[in-house]
């Protein structure tokens, strides 16, 4: 037995003989979390939908809270925008049929949409469940994600348009997912051989741990050692709408965009109630991520705090692009202070 192995055994053993640390060293500190504290937190559905709970919901009022809460992302008919992937399209009724989607056999096929790849509906249910919509998750009722659910997948056509899906029909919708049979385990993220036949990692990469930026900066751009982690993703099959990649093959990351006014940077309360109402996922100071830099809000409107109000209230898309910002259910009082601070008042 090698030396390396010999200390393996060694600390395995150890751990499973000895009290843990923790209760040696912080004895009396913290407690074990309660049954409702548990719920809470286990909301995930399986594959064998263990977790799933009751309830249902039809196509129909599926569409209504699609129209609401979705569409402004997704499209009305899941076709997205120039950000968010499609998420229906690609698929057939010969795919339903098999379980495995053919389009995705087809290195001339412009994109893969989320009904091409899914394998599992329980996926769709559990992520809706989770994270959708993106500015409130986990704010829809289990009877919506049922009926969200529902219509995406009638989008598919593998539900009928007077379906309604339910805990117990979920199991035989499974049987008709147009890639229920296209999972698989044969690539590096699991042990074994890769796509290509060779054992390889997932991730290319190598250890850094040298000339580390030390000017953190908010950005949606990949850092210089890893552009190209993953191969070239402007070579990768996405040659249409949100899909399109960049060239990462250079080693240097482009240049972020140049504010338009000088960086507007938040007040501590204010910073909070953008941190917590989630409206640093789109914005950030003063370079673009999804929506405007702060700066160039405040360039734009100076002193039209009313406006803002009521820009960030009802949401809408045209004025920074065609990517959408949906409504935004804050307070009044959160609202008037961060439209204020925008429009240049004094916090």
């Amino acid at each position: 037995m090698s030396r390396w192995a010999e200390a393996l055994l060694a600390v395995a053993l150890a751990a499973c003989t000895a009290p843990s640390f923790a209760q040696q060293a912080y004895a009396g500190i913290g407690r074990d979390a309660t049954a409702a504290e548990v719920k809470a937190w286990d909301i995930d559905v399986r594959p064998d939908f263990q977790g799933l709970p009751k309830g249902s919901g039809s196509v129909e009022k599926g569409q209504q809270v699609w129209e609401d809460k979705c569409a402004s992302c997704h499209g009305v008919f899941g076709e997205s925008n120039s950000v968010f992937n499609p998420l229906v399209g690609g698929t057939s009724k010969d795919d339903i049929a098999s379980g495995r989607v053919a389009a995705l056999k087809r290195t001339d096929f412009p994109g893969r949409t989320t009904m091409m790849k899914v394998a599992t509906v329980s996926t769709l249910w559990d992520y809706i469940n989770r994270a959708m919509p993106w500015n409130a998750p986990k704010s829809l009722g289990v009877d919506e994600v049922y009926a969200v659910t529902a219509y995406l997948l009638n989008l598919s056509d593998v539900v009928p348009a007077d379906f309604t899906l339910s805990d117990a029909n979920i199991a035989q919708v499974q049987q008709r997912m147009p890639n229920r049979n296209g999972m698989t385990t044969a690539h590096a993220m699991w042990p074994g051989k890769g796509l290509a036949g060779a054992a390889r990692p997932d991730v290319q990469g190598t250890r850094c741990m040298k000339d580390c930026a030390v000017d953190p900066k908010v950005t949606s751009l990949l850092p210089a050692f890893a552009r190209n982690a993953h191969g070239n993703l402007a070579e990768q099959n996405r040659t249409v709408g949100a899909q399109r990649g960049v060239d990462t093959s250079g080693t240097a990351a482009a240049a972020p965009a140049k504010p338009t006014a000088e960086a507007a940077v938040a007040p501590p309360a204010v910073a909070g109630l953008l941190q917590k109402n989630n409206c640093t996922a789109c914005h950030a100071s003063n370079q673009r991520v999804l929506g405007p830099a702060w700066a160039e809000v405040a360039a734009k409107y100076p002193g039209k705090a009313d406006y803002l109000a009521g820009k960030i209230k009802s949401g809408g898309a045209g004025v920074w692009g065609p990517t959408p910002m949906p409504p935004q259910a804050l307070d009044d009082a959160s609202l008037r202070q961060i439209a204020g601070w925008l429009a240049g008042a004094k916090p």
